[in-house]
Protein backbone atom coordinates (compact mmCIF):
# COMPACT_ATOMS: atom_id res chain seq x y z
CA UNK A 1 0.00 0.00 0.00
CA UNK A 2 1.52 3.21 -1.22
CA UNK A 3 1.97 5.91 1.99
CA UNK A 4 0.39 9.48 1.98
CA UNK A 5 3.12 11.46 4.16
CA UNK A 6 3.32 15.12 6.44
CA UNK A 7 7.17 16.34 6.39
CA UNK A 8 7.13 19.37 8.56
CA UNK A 9 10.52 21.30 8.51
CA UNK A 10 11.42 23.93 11.42
CA UNK A 11 13.64 26.04 11.68
CA UNK A 12 15.94 23.56 14.03
CA UNK A 13 19.55 23.26 12.92
CA UNK A 14 20.03 20.41 11.38
CA UNK A 15 18.60 21.21 7.60
CA UNK A 16 20.67 18.57 6.09
CA UNK A 17 18.61 16.08 8.00
CA UNK A 18 15.53 17.37 5.74
CA UNK A 19 17.81 17.24 2.72
CA UNK A 20 18.52 13.87 3.05
CA UNK A 21 15.26 12.63 3.87
CA UNK A 22 13.83 14.63 1.19
CA UNK A 23 16.19 13.37 -1.34
CA UNK A 24 15.68 9.38 -0.30
CA UNK A 25 11.76 9.91 -0.45
CA UNK A 26 12.24 11.58 -4.27
CA UNK A 27 13.69 7.92 -4.78
CA UNK A 28 11.33 6.32 -3.16
CA UNK A 29 8.13 7.64 -5.32
CA UNK A 30 7.17 4.06 -6.35
CA UNK A 31 6.54 3.07 -2.67
CA UNK A 32 4.36 6.68 -1.89
CA UNK A 33 0.81 8.11 -2.97
CA UNK A 34 1.23 11.78 -1.47
CA UNK A 35 4.11 13.84 -0.20
CA UNK A 36 3.13 17.02 1.74
CA UNK A 37 5.92 19.65 2.95
CA UNK A 38 5.62 22.11 5.49
CA UNK A 39 8.11 24.59 5.79
CA UNK A 40 8.47 27.57 8.35
CA UNK A 41 10.61 30.49 7.22
CA UNK A 42 13.26 29.88 9.61
CA UNK A 43 13.53 26.49 7.95
CA UNK A 44 14.25 28.07 4.74
CA UNK A 45 16.97 30.54 6.56
CA UNK A 46 18.10 27.80 8.08
CA UNK A 47 18.68 25.38 5.35
CA UNK A 48 20.16 28.57 3.04
CA UNK A 49 22.47 29.03 6.00
CA UNK A 50 23.49 25.67 6.48
CA UNK A 51 23.54 24.04 3.03
CA UNK A 52 23.97 27.27 0.86
CA UNK A 53 21.65 26.73 -1.67
CA UNK A 54 17.77 26.44 -1.81
CA UNK A 55 17.40 23.43 -3.08
CA UNK A 56 14.26 22.90 -0.73
CA UNK A 57 12.15 24.62 -3.78
CA UNK A 58 12.84 21.77 -6.30
CA UNK A 59 11.71 18.36 -4.76
CA UNK A 60 8.42 16.89 -6.82
CA UNK A 61 6.40 17.25 -3.33
CA UNK A 62 3.35 20.13 -3.35
CA UNK A 63 4.29 22.67 -0.44
CA UNK A 64 1.93 23.87 2.09
CA UNK A 65 1.87 27.46 3.74
CA UNK A 66 2.03 27.43 7.44
CA UNK A 67 -1.59 28.93 7.91
CA UNK A 68 -3.43 26.59 4.79
CA UNK A 69 -5.58 24.55 7.00
CA UNK A 70 -7.17 23.86 3.90
CA UNK A 71 -4.84 21.74 3.11
CA UNK A 72 -6.03 17.63 3.30
CA UNK A 73 -4.00 16.48 6.19
CA UNK A 74 -5.33 19.16 8.33
CA UNK A 75 -8.43 16.64 8.93
CA UNK A 76 -8.24 12.98 9.86
CA UNK A 77 -10.88 12.00 6.74
CA UNK A 78 -7.68 12.71 4.32
CA UNK A 79 -6.11 9.69 5.68
CA UNK A 80 -2.16 10.71 5.73
CA UNK A 81 -1.09 8.01 8.01
CA UNK A 82 2.24 9.31 8.46
CA UNK A 83 3.89 12.79 9.69
CA UNK A 84 7.83 13.65 10.41
CA UNK A 85 8.82 16.54 11.42
CA UNK A 86 12.79 17.18 10.80
CA UNK A 87 14.44 18.56 12.28
CA UNK A 88 11.86 19.51 15.01
CA UNK A 89 12.58 22.67 16.80
CA UNK A 90 12.18 22.43 20.93
CA UNK A 91 9.13 24.89 20.20
CA UNK A 92 7.19 22.86 17.81
CA UNK A 93 7.38 19.88 19.91
CA UNK A 94 6.39 22.31 23.22
CA UNK A 95 3.60 23.08 21.01
CA UNK A 96 2.23 19.67 20.23
CA UNK A 97 2.75 18.37 23.51
CA UNK A 98 0.33 20.86 25.13
CA UNK A 99 -1.99 20.76 22.39
CA UNK A 100 -1.44 24.28 20.66
CA UNK A 101 -2.67 23.83 17.02
CA UNK A 102 -1.86 27.42 16.26
CA UNK A 103 0.00 26.14 12.97
CA UNK A 104 -0.16 23.96 10.31
CA UNK A 105 2.46 21.58 11.64
CA UNK A 106 0.50 21.61 14.91
CA UNK A 107 -2.77 21.01 13.60
CA UNK A 108 -1.23 18.14 11.87
CA UNK A 109 0.30 16.64 14.38
CA UNK A 110 -2.40 16.91 16.28
CA UNK A 111 -4.52 14.96 13.15
CA UNK A 112 -1.79 12.35 13.34
CA UNK A 113 -1.68 11.49 16.65
CA UNK A 114 -5.93 11.78 17.44
CA UNK A 115 -6.52 8.98 14.94
CA UNK A 116 -3.54 7.10 16.10
CA UNK A 117 -1.58 7.24 13.15
CA UNK A 118 2.55 7.45 13.12
CA UNK A 119 3.89 10.62 14.29
CA UNK A 120 8.00 10.99 14.83
CA UNK A 121 10.15 14.05 15.91
CA UNK A 122 13.18 14.41 14.70
CA UNK A 123 14.67 15.96 18.11
CA UNK A 124 17.76 18.37 17.06
CA UNK A 125 18.77 20.17 20.21
CA UNK A 126 21.21 19.19 22.78
CA UNK A 127 21.60 19.26 25.57
CA UNK A 128 17.94 18.83 26.98
CA UNK A 129 16.45 20.37 29.90
CA UNK A 130 13.66 18.93 31.91
CA UNK A 131 10.79 20.87 30.48
CA UNK A 132 12.29 19.48 27.16
CA UNK A 133 12.01 15.90 28.33
CA UNK A 134 8.86 16.31 29.73
CA UNK A 135 7.34 17.07 26.90
CA UNK A 136 8.96 14.42 24.73
CA UNK A 137 7.05 12.17 27.53
CA UNK A 138 3.84 13.94 27.11
CA UNK A 139 4.31 12.97 23.15
CA UNK A 140 5.51 9.74 23.67
CA UNK A 141 2.71 8.50 26.00
CA UNK A 142 -0.01 9.89 23.42
CA UNK A 143 1.60 7.41 21.07
CA UNK A 144 4.53 9.65 19.04
CA UNK A 145 7.93 8.87 18.65
CA UNK A 146 10.74 10.27 19.20
CA UNK A 147 13.55 10.06 17.08
CA UNK A 148 16.79 12.56 17.95
CA UNK A 149 18.84 13.66 15.49
CA UNK A 150 21.75 11.29 16.79
CA UNK A 151 23.17 9.52 13.66
CA UNK A 152 25.29 5.90 14.60
CA UNK A 153 28.93 5.84 13.59
CA UNK A 154 29.27 1.65 12.93
CA UNK A 155 28.13 1.77 9.12
CA UNK A 156 31.82 4.16 8.95
CA UNK A 157 29.89 6.89 7.13
CA UNK A 158 31.88 9.08 5.20
CA UNK A 159 30.15 12.16 4.18
CA UNK A 160 27.76 14.39 6.04
CA UNK A 161 25.21 12.99 4.23
CA UNK A 162 26.12 9.20 4.90
CA UNK A 163 26.17 10.39 8.72
CA UNK A 164 22.27 12.14 8.18
CA UNK A 165 21.23 8.96 6.15
CA UNK A 166 21.81 6.88 9.66
CA UNK A 167 19.44 9.14 11.25
CA UNK A 168 17.06 9.06 8.13
CA UNK A 169 16.90 5.31 7.08
CA UNK A 170 15.69 4.58 11.10
CA UNK A 171 12.31 7.57 9.87
CA UNK A 172 12.17 5.31 7.14
CA UNK A 173 12.14 1.77 8.89
CA UNK A 174 9.59 3.64 10.96
CA UNK A 175 7.43 4.27 8.51
CA UNK A 176 8.16 0.42 6.82
CA UNK A 177 9.64 1.82 3.82
CA UNK A 178 11.59 -1.07 1.79
CA UNK A 179 14.79 0.60 1.45
CA UNK A 180 18.50 -0.79 1.59
CA UNK A 181 20.14 0.18 4.51
CA UNK A 182 22.92 -0.72 6.86
CA UNK A 183 21.42 -3.28 9.01
CA UNK A 184 23.80 -4.46 12.25
CA UNK A 185 25.26 -8.02 11.69
CA UNK A 186 23.67 -8.05 8.21
CA UNK A 187 27.15 -6.55 6.90
CA UNK A 188 31.01 -7.51 7.87
CA UNK A 189 31.47 -5.15 11.06
CA UNK A 190 34.90 -6.11 12.01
Amino acid sequence: MKKRIVVAITGASGAIYAKVLLDKLSQLQDQIDDIGVLMSQNAEDVWKYELRNEDYQNYPFTRYAKDDFTAPFASGSAKFKYMVICPCSMGTMSRIATGISNDLVTRAADVILKERRKLVLVARDTPYNLIHLRNMQTITEAGGIICPASPSFYSRPATFEDLASTVVDRILDLFDFDIQTFRWSEENVS
